[in-house]
C-alpha cells in the first residue's frame, strides 16, 4: 500500500488550544466547558478522516511565573484544566473510527489505576484508545499531587520504564479467548487465561489480577513526545505514535532518524511506530484569505502568554530575574520539563546565555510563528515536502481558535492532499490500530531484546 500521513487532531481539556491567546479570537467558541464544544470537533475531526484527537494535559495551571497564579487565571492562560478521559469518553459517543489518545502521568499516578482507566475507555470505544506516557513538567503538578517538588529530569524516565513493564504487564494478564460467557454451565471466564502479575521492582509493586479484559484492538496505542536524549529513548523503546515539533525539514529529518534509530537499538521495528510533527496551519480558500486570518490572530497573544508557558514548562520562574538579563549557566541547568525547549532557543538565538526575552522570540511559545499560512496548494506543498522526504509520518494539527481552525482544515487541506493520493479517503478499520496500519500486539510483545546497534 502507498505510504500515507497520519493526522492527529491536538487538543486540551481547557478553556483554550494549545495557543494560550485562542480563547480571545472573535469565532471561538465561548463554551469550552461543554460536551457539545468537543462532541462538534470530534464530529470535524472524523468527517476529515482523521486518525485520532488527542489531549495534552497538565495537573495544574501555569503558576510557575512569580510563583503566582493570578496572571493564569485573569489572562486565561490554560487557567481551566478538567479531565480528558472524561472529555474523550463524550466525544467517543458521537463518532465511530476517530481514535481517541489522552496524556497521563507516570509520575503521579499508579500504574493498575492508569492501566484499568485506559483499557476500559478502549473497551468503550471499540478499541480506539490511546495513552501519551508523559513524566509531567513542574513544581505545581508535584504540589497538587501531594509531593514537595518535581523529581529529576532523567530519573522520571526511568521510573517511567517501570511503570510501562507494569501497565503493559496488566494489560496482557487476560489472554485472547479468556471470557467464555456461557449462562447454562454458568462459566464466565476461563481462569486458566487470567494470570496475576505480581510485579516487585525497584520504584513499583503491584500485584493483580487485572480486572479489564483485553479490546479488540489488543490494548491502547502508546503516545509519546519526549523530545531530548533521554526521551528519544524512551520513545524509541515504547512509542508507537510519536509526536516531534521540528521547525525545519532538516531538523524534522535528524530528529526521524533519531528515533527510528532508538526503535531499532531497542529491538523494535521502526516501520511499527508513526512520527506526527506538531504543525499550526493558518488556511483558507486561497492564500490572502489565509493571511488575513493570520493577522487577526497575530493580534492576540501577550507577552504573558509566552513568559507563563515557559516558566511551566520548565519548571524555572522567568520573573526572578529581569527580562533581559542574560541567565546563567547554573541556571539554565536548573530547569526541568520540557528541555527541548531550553535546547532550541540556545540553538535558535545563538547566545550561550540567553535572557527571559530570548526564550520569548526564539522558542516560540503562546505564540504562532511558525504558523503554515496559505490556501490548500501552498499547505499542501509544505506537508507533501516533509512527508515525502521521510521527516515525519504525518501530522500532529494544532488550532488557533475552536472548532474553525479545524473545520478550515477539513475543507480546504484535507481534500487536497486527498487529491494528490497523500492521505486517506476511508478509514481502513474501526480500531485505531487497524487505521493506523499497527498490528494487534501478542500478549508479551513489547518484552523485546535491545539489539547493539541499529539495523
Amino acid at each position: 500500500m502507498t505510504r500515507q500521513m497520519v493526522l492527529v487532531g491536538f487538543l486540551q481539556a481547557q478553556n483554550c488550544t494549545n495557543l494560550p491567546s485562542s480563547w480571545r479570537h472573535p469565532d471561538s467558541r465561548d463554551d469550552s466547558m461543554s460536551a457539545d464544544y468537543y462532541q462538534e470537533i470530534a464530529r470535524i475531526l472524523e468527517a476529515g478522516k482523521f486518525h485520532m484527537a488527542f489531549f495534552d494535559d497538565r495537573l495544574a495551571m501555569p503558576d510557575r511565573y512569580g510563583n503566582d497564579h493570578a496572571h493564569t487565571v485573569e489572562y486565561g492562560i490554560r487557567c481551566v484544566k478538567m479531565d480528558p478521559l472524561i472529555v474523550l469518553t463524550t466525544m467517543g459517543l458521537v463518532t465511530d473510527k476517530l481514535g481517541l489518545g489522552s496524556t497521563c502521568s507516570t509520575t503521579y499516578y499508579e500504574p493498575f489505576d492508569l492501566a484499568r482507566r485506559f483499557a476500559t475507555l478502549d473497551l468503550m470505544s471499540g478499541g480506539r484508545a490511546g495513552w501519551n506516557v508523559v513524566t509531567s513538567l513542574n513544581d505545581g503538578e508535584a504540589l497538587n499531587m501531594g509531593r514537595d517538588s518535581h523529581p529529576e529530569h532523567d530519573s522520571r524516565y526511568d521510573k517511567a520504564d517501570e511503570f510501562m513493564e507494569v501497565v503493559l504487564g496488566h494489560w496482557d494478564t487476560w489472554e485472547d479467548g479468556a471470557l467464555i460467557i456461557d449462562k447454562t454451565s454458568g462459566r464466565f471466564a476461563d481462569p486458566s487465561k487470567v494470570k496475576r502479575l505480581d510485579h516487585k521492582g525497584a520504584a513499583f509493586k503491584s500485584r493483580g489480577p487485572f480486572t479489564v479484559p483485553r479490546s479488540q484492538q489488543g490494548h491502547p496505542v502508546i503516545i509519546q513526545a519526549g523530545a531530548s536524549g533521554r526521551g528519544q529513548r524512551f520513545a524509541g523503546r515504547w512509542g508507537e505514535v510519536i509526536f516531534t515539533a521540528a521547525r525545519n525539514l532538516a531538523a524534522a529529518k535528524e530528529g526521524y532518524a533519531s528515533v527510528r534509530n532508538e526503535a531499532a537499538k531497542a529491538g523494535r521495528d521502526p516501520d511499527q511506530m508513526f512520527l506526527c510533527n506538531l504543525t499550526t496551519p493558518v488556511c483558507a480558500a486561497t492564500k490572502a484569505e489565509a493571511e488575513d486570518k493570520m493577522a487577526l490572530i497575530n493580534k492576540l497573544p501577550l507577552e504573558i502568554d509566552a513568559l507563563s508557558l515557559l516558566a511551566e514548562a520548565l519548571n524555572y520562574d522567568f520573573a526572578a530575574k529581569d527580562l533581559d538579563a542574560p541567565l546563567t549557566t547554573d541556571e539554565l541547568k536548573s530547569m526541568q520539563g520540557i528541555l527541548g525547549i531550553r535546547d532550541g532557543v540556545l540553538k535558535n538565538s545563538g547566545k550561550s546565555n540567553p535572557s527571559a526575552r530570548d526564550f520569548v522570540t526564539f522558542s516560540g511559545r503562546g505564540q504562532v510563528h511558525d504558523a503554515m499560512v496559505g490556501g490548500p496548494k501552498e499547505i499542501a506543498d509544505k506537508l507533501e515536502e516533509m512527508f515525502v522526504a521521510r521527516g515525519c509520518d504525518g501530522f500532529v494539527i494544532a488550532a488557533t481558535y475552536v472548532p474553525g481552525s479545524y473545520a478550515d482544515f477539513v475543507q480546504h487541506i484535507v481534500p487536497e492532499l486527498q487529491r494528490r493520493g497523500l492521505f486517506q479517503k476511508e478509514y481502513r478499520g474501526k480500531t485505531l490500530r487497524e487505521n493506523l496500519g499497527l498490528k494487534r500486539p501478542a500478549a508479551g510483545a513489547w518484552k523485546v531484546q535491545p539489539r547493539d546497534a541499529a539495523e
